[in-house]
């Protein structure tokens, strides 16, 4: 499986709301507008789902050929997953937005010194935050493993998907006192 082929978690299926089979979704992702009739996604059990109908407003679901509670009800607690392509096509980003997916991998850098390489991404809260693993030569002198530094204009200089590299102001100030 190439990179644009892997799977990406972007919501959680919950609980049964009503009697036609709706569930309550719970979006993992920054694009609801991707929810919509006919597009179709995966479950961590590789079951194909077809979205039927999709309210935003209620956070409520429907998927075709689960129309009905007892139907639906297998459904709980599954995760939906699409490809990496599928996202890139249905969810535009602004000047200077990335995806997770673009941000991991990335060395970080400050004036040229390597702080070392997104490792994972997490949301906290309404921030994201890049888990960095610390540079081999940056561990020798007794600094932390991981740092956990916010992506946000205060620490973020610039990023260059291309070279998969993101420069930061602070990072060394961050993990000093970590």
């Amino acid at each position: 499986m190439n990179r644009e082929e892997s799977l990406i978690e972007v919501a959680q299926i919950g609980r049964l709301v009503g009697l036609r089979g709706e569930l309550k979704l719970h979006v993992h992702s920054d694009f609801p507008e991707q929810f919509k009739a006919k597009k179709k996604f995966l479950t961590q059990k590789n079951i194909e789902l077809e979205i039927t109908a999709y309210s935003e407003k209620k956070g409520l679901i429907l998927f075709r050929g689960y129309e009905s509670r007892e139907a639906a009800a297998c459904l709980i607690n599954s995760y939906l997953m699409t490809t990496m392509k599928a996202t890139l096509e249905d969810c535009n980003l602004s000047n200077d937005e990335f995806f997770w997916f673009d941000i991991i991998g990335c060395c970080v850098k400050e004036k040229n010194q390597l702080l070392g390489v997104v490792d994972e991404m997490h949301r906290i809260g309404i921030l994201d935050y890049m888990v960095i693993k610390t540079d081999k030569t940056l561990l020798d002198k007794k600094l932390p493993r991981t740092l956990f530094m916010p992506y946000i204009d205060r620490y973020i200089v610039s990023m260059n998907k291309k070279e998969k590299t993101i420069h930061v102001k602070d990072g060394l100030e961050l993990l000093e006192y970590s």
